[in-house]
């Protein structure tokens, strides 16, 4: 795989390099200072001079795909997050951000996008662990065992290269084809506690993780984690490190988000139940936040010391890898072209499947699907042309507003809108370099 130039980045571009400090009223121009305070006020914090948001000029000129939607972006409950990676003389980049419609307090389902933090968050654990654990790694045999209703174990994972699992292929397989099981034993090591303790750590504040994904995770089971134990051969005899089952007691966080009561009704069992779904119980990460989770995994260095992650390099490595490769180019686990497309995780530009990248483009992403809810949270490249920015976005499309009954416009309404818009943001990119 080609090595992708991922410089760290210098602050993220949405302030000026001082801020603005007001004369007190009685001096002269008191009228002129205050005109100029009320023009702040009213355009937040960035910076005086009014900067026309470009992401909205991209989107001026609508495709199909993109014209529905943006003529109803509230029914389709849209966030877009763009931000503008430009390198000075020296190569070091800097970010500038620009949102249409963003409401990072906007419930959305996060679904498969929460990956991300559990693998970058399981590394960090691991890694730790590794400081006092001679021989433990991400490719040492990770065993998991049941402990509480509805738990299962693993002992053998067919898509290793050693028929053993590890938590290195749970973070392949979670990244690379967002395999579910896969995040479910990332949750199960690193354990609600931690994991919520992390995202905040981070910065990320707008975020909880609180259950596993499609096993009907739910209280009390998910407060419960597996024992986890860890092997240096594949035959299971040489023990490294084991992890007691445990049970997580404490508040779940308590953000404060609107629009948690998603839909008109829903389908529980064979019934059609009247009213909202309630998310309340259920994972949640804004789209700034996934956006700072990317970055924090592709630009370690741009963030403050205390909110990056504790990664070695080749945690970064796996990661990174993870994010960027198509399917078919991982050697293991290995991945039939037929069921997974190049751009089968690629729903940024590639439609989740229904079209190639540009060429020379590759897109570190995390995308999400569910309810419903389309999330892609994507980093672009282009080196030949030298385009690279990240473009973060979310759309519900139920038409019914019935939940759970998988009557959803993924392909007529979705996937065209993702495909159209990434493929809008890197074709101005484009432009802006000629």
């Amino acid at each position: 795989m080609r090595k992708a130039n991922l410089m760290p980045l210098l602050g993220d571009g949405t302030r000026g390099p001082n801020s603005t400090i007001l004369p007190s009223a009685v001096c002269q121009g008191a009228l002129t200072w205050l005109l100029l305070g009320l023009l702040l006020m009213l355009n937040g914090p960035a910076q005086a001079q009014i900067r026309p948001n470009p992401l909205r000029q991209m989107l001026r000129h609508d495709t199909v795909g993109l014209g529905r939607v943006l003529a109803h972006p509230g029914r389709y409950r849209l966030q877009i997050l763009y931000t503008e990676i430009r390198r000075d003389a020296a190569g070091t980049p800097h970010f500038r951000r620009y949102g249409y419609r963003l409401r990072p307090r906007e419930y959305f389902y996060p679904a498969s996008t929460v990956k991300l933090a559990a693998a970058a968050l399981a590394l960090e654990k691991l890694r730790a662990l590794a400081t006092q654990v001679p021989g433990l790694s991400p490719e040492a045999i990770m065993l998991t065992d049941s402990a509480f209703a509805g738990q299962t174990r693993v002992r053998r994972d067919s898509s290793s290269a050693s028929g053993r699992p590890t938590l290195a292929n749970y973070v392949r397989k979670a990244l690379l084809v967002s395999d579910n099981d896969a995040f479910n034993r990332l949750y199960e090591f690193v354990g609600p506690a931690e994991l919520n303790a992390g995202l905040v750590r981070l910065g990320l504040r707008d975020s909880r993780l609180q259950h596993r994904l499609a096993v009907g995770d739910q209280e009390p089971g998910s407060r419960h984690t597996n024992l986890v134990a860890f092997y240096a051969d594949t035959a299971a005899t040489q023990l490294l490190y084991k992890q007691p089952a445990a049970h997580y007691g404490g508040p779940w966080p308590q953000l404060r988000l609107r629009g948690e009561g998603v839909g008109k009704s829903h389908v529980q069992g064979t019934q059609v139940v009247a009213g909202p779904l309630d998310f309340r119980q259920k994972n949640a990460f804004s789209l700034p936040d996934l956006q700072r989770m990317l970055q924090a995994v592709l630009f370690p260095e741009s963030l403050p010391p205390a909110q990056r992650l504790r990664l070695a390099p080749d945690d970064y490595a796996l990661l990174r890898q993870a994010l960027s490769q198509a399917p078919r180019e991982s050697p293991s686990p290995r991945y039939d072209v037929a069921h997974y497309p190049d751009t089968y995780a690629k729903f940024l530009l590639g439609g989740g499947g229904q079209v190639p990248l540009p060429p020379g483009v590759r897109v570190f992403n995390k995308i999400g699907q569910a309810y419903g809810f389309l999330i892609d949270n994507a980093y672009v490249q282009d080196q030949a042309n030298g385009v690279e920015f990240m473009l973060s976005a979310v759309l519900y499309v139920n038409a019914d507003g019935v939940l759970n009954d998988d009557r959803y416009e993924y392909d007529s309404i979705g996937f065209p809108f993702l495909r159209d818009l990434g493929r809008r943001v890197y074709e101005a990119e484009r432009r802006k370099q000629r």
